[in-house]
């Protein structure tokens, strides 16, 4: 996996090739390899796609926090 050029990925295009990949695999036509292949890939754009998200949460928090000088603090999902 090329997972330096990743990090130069938007998180619109990471969350695209997800798609697209997760419809490859719900066909069922791809071989194990191919299968396996597909599925780090996926793992690997759906961390970029967490991560670039978490950010864009952390600018967000800035920008609404009462104290501008606030350190983002680690988000909770509650999972």
């Amino acid at each position: 996996m090329a997972e330096n050029t990743d990090e130069k990925i938007s998180f619109e295009d990471a969350l695209s090739q997800l798609e697209t990949l997760v419809e490859s695999m719900e066909q069922g036509d791809l071989s194990l390899e191919q299968s396996l292949e597909s599925y780090e890939r996926g793992v690997a754009l759906s961390r970029l796609c967490e991560s670039a998200l978490k950010a864009a949460e952390q600018k967000v928090e800035i920008l609404t926090s009462s104290n501008p000088d606030a350190d983002p603090e680690p988000f909770d999902s509650g999972d």
